[in-house]
């Protein structure tokens, strides 16, 4: 090597690192001193040998060197160190236990998912029908943020809520609403920025935030007040990390529906300390006796605020994922966050277009939700159902849930003194083959709480509360 390479080589020294520890080949780093450093190299050989001459007057590049060219072929793969703090329990162990016994040949009733499909409750027909029409026109990539029939209905189902400033542009759709969240949180978080989020919560808000690298501060929902959530937690939570306050309503898992007084003060709390809203409202159109579902938008004016809402639950075609975030309030500060949003959604190219095609018919449509959750309603008899059951297991209490389609029982400690409710929901699952999920897997403190999906038809319903029943009698 002649004089000046070796002097330009030593310069780039610092570079060379960097490349390998990014993981780049010795064949790609040659073609990138080449072509972004002027240094030809002409051969791996080349690159090689005098990376050795080099590692002979100086330990740290010999270190670095012989480490890499002594690394094992077969060492262990390990998951990502920014997944160490998220987890979505819903989907874990006692499922997997669960899977493990189907295969064994056991019946298992799962009540621990918000799935409607697998418990006969069917799409519209009209909006399968389009989806299948639209087809041949599906078949190509459209716009990052979603084709324009359906961003225009979403405008317009949120201008008959009363949200006026909203514009085509300011609607994503995505791969059902998680997909959203996550994008929304990884725009938005550095580390050491915290989002309040509500405690019990729907578990990947806790999971979207850590994957970004912020941190999830959980204020208290109160179970003696309808699970409504405590301002005055909210806002003794409030720091100068603080990005954002979300709001999952209606709740999962509690069922709750905020009133416009308790959004009012949210809302108030957000404009004071200058927070972004986000509106989880997946949930919005099953609400029971007649109560109103506000949306925050509504109140929220120019406080910047970010809704989510989709068709897996109301239209019943989670299998779609087919779901949606509108962007309100004063953009004009948050022109930095929206662009990043719009690099986010461009990098995954669009949504999956078919399913797209499914909401201009069913937010335009005939809304077939509303014979599900009037008295007589299969929504509405079976959350009755559900209820009263519960609460006439000795030692169990549960708040009537006013939306969604859960409830979120709790256990007497002084009854049932249990230590681990994950543990207590592999023995029921093992003892009774019934299938739920515990109350730490969304974030609650105490192992004093699980959630039952009411979904299954009335019989079975009433067969699974009547084993968790049984059950519990033998742990009193």
């Amino acid at each position: 090597m002649s004089q000046k390479k070796s002097v330009l080589f030593q310069q780039l020294l610092p570079v060379i690192k960097q490349y390998q520890q990014s993981g780049f080949t010795h064949e790609r780093i040659v073609e990138l001193l080449k072509d972004q450093h002027d240094l030809n190299l002409v051969t791996v050989k080349t690159f090689k040998s005098y990376l050795y001459r080099y590692a002979k007057v100086n330990p740290a590049m010999s270190k670095n060197t012989a480490t890499l060219q002594s690394m094992p072929t077969s060492r262990e793969i390990k998951k990502s160190s920014k997944l160490e703090h998220v987890c979505y329990d819903i989907r874990g162990p006692v499922l997997r236990a669960a899977n493990e016994m189907e295969e064994q040949g056991h019946k298992i009733i799962k009540l621990n998912i918000g799935n409607p499909a697998p418990f006969g409750f069917e799409a519209p027909q009209e909006i399968i029908n389009d989806v299948a029409l639209n087809l041949p026109n599906a078949i190509g990539y459209v716009d990052s943020k979603g084709i324009f029939p359906a961003r225009k209905a979403i405008c317009q189902y949120y201008q008959q809520k009363g949200i006026l400033n909203m514009h085509v542009n300011d609607v994503y759709i995505g791969n059902g609403v998680s997909e959203l969240i996550v994008m929304a949180m990884q725009g938005l978080l550095d580390d050491g920025d915290e989002m309040l989020i509500p405690m019990p919560d729907y578990p990947l808000w806790t999971a979207a935030v850590n994957l970004s690298g912020g941190t999830a501060i959980h204020y208290k929902c109160d179970e003696e007040n309808s699970w409504y959530p405590d301002i005055a937690d909210i806002e003794s939570k409030i720091t100068s990390n603080t990005r954002g306050i979300v709001i999952i309503n209606p709740n999962n898992p509690t069922g709750s529906v905020y009133p416009r007084h308790v959004l009012e003060q949210i809302v108030a709390l957000a404009k004071k300390y200058d927070l972004i809203l986000f509106a989880d409202e997946i949930y919005d159109k099953i609400v029971y006796d007649g109560i109103e579902h506000v949306s925050v938008a509504s109140l929220a004016g120019d406080q910047l605020c970010i809704s989510f809402n989709g068709l897996s639950k109301a239209y019943r075609i989670a299998g779609f994922r087919s779901g949606w975030m509108a962007i309100t309030g004063d953009k004009s500060r948050a022109a930095d966050y929206i662009e990043g949003l719009d690099m986010l959604a461009s990098m995954r190219l669009c949504a999956n277009v078919q399913a797209q095609y499914a909401i201009q018919t069913a937010l335009g449509g005939y809304q077939s939700i509303n014979d599900l959750i009037r008295p007589g309603g299969r929504l509405y008899e079976q959350r009755n159902i559900a209820w009263e059951m519960l609460n006439e297991i000795p030692g169990v209490s549960c708040v009537k849930p006013e939306g969604a389609m859960y409830c979120f029982p709790r256990l007497d400690p002084n009854i049932y003194p249990i230590e681990d409710d994950e543990k207590l929901m592999l023995d029921l699952l093992r003892a009774e083959k019934v299938l739920l999920v515990q109350g730490t897997g969304f974030n609650w403190p105490t192992p004093d709480h699980f959630r039952v999906v009411f979904l299954p038809a009335e019989n079975e319903l009433r067969e699974a509360i009547g084993r968790l029943g049984r059950f519990l009698a033998n742990r009193r």
